[in-house]
């Protein structure tokens, strides 16, 4: 007597009535075609085993709820579901990459929080507040090069022509205020840092 092979519907409703060895044939039957399919996509077989076995486990879930509605459709049925598991894999390992802790490597050397806090706020409206008090202490015309130059980013070109002086002037002024805020930082033993 030859041996009968049963249609997939047939298999899929002797499962959900209890017939376990029923999707033992089912998934004996199309293993390799669900499998080929992962592999195709992943390239990687302990990967390709995880996404084959998670596919099963919904395959199973759906059966058992009744939910699964037979048209004849098992294999497609059953490749969407690959499908859509291997799409979340990727998905998930582009927003975050899958690294074990290290001594070489650790998520927090790549976590930061760039949001200034509370500590770094006052020290640097301190740091503003002690410039704005040396810029004062210097001559109008240093700390109007001093200002123009570093706050307000003009070159020395741009300087001499709005202040109506030469180049050399202005670079002059600009070396004499550097030199007049060092001495008045030391005077004043300030340390300007943020």
């Amino acid at each position: 007597m030859a041996n009968l092979v049963l249609p997939d519907a047939v298999l899929v409703k002797n499962y959900i009535s209890g017939d376990e060895s029923a999707l033992a044939s089912l998934i004996e039957r199309h293993q390799s075609k669900i499998y080929g399919f992962i592999y195709s996509k992943v390239n990687d077989r302990d990967l390709s085993d995880d996404i084959f076995q998670d596919t099963f486990i919904k395959v199973i879930k759906t059966l058992k709820t009744k939910s699964y509605n037979e048209e004849g459709k098992f294999l497609p049925w059953v490749m969407r579901i690959a499908h859509n598991l291997v799409v979340d894999h990727f998905r998930k390992s582009k927003k975050m990459p899958f690294q074990r802790e290290t001594e070489e490597y650790s998520i927090f050397n790549y976590m930061s929080d760039n949001a200034p806090t509370v500590e770094s706020k006052m020290i640097t409206e301190q740091v503003e507040y002690d410039l704005t008090r040396l810029l004062n202490e210097l001559p109008d015309d240093q700390k109007e090069v001093l200002i123009m130059r570093m706050y307000q980013d003009l070159s020395f070109k741009e300087i001499a022509d709005l202040t109506g002086v030469s180049i050399n002037t202005a670079l002059g002024r600009m070396r004499y205020a550097l030199l007049n805020l060092r001495k008045i930082i030391e005077k004043n033993q300030i340390i300007l840092t943020n």
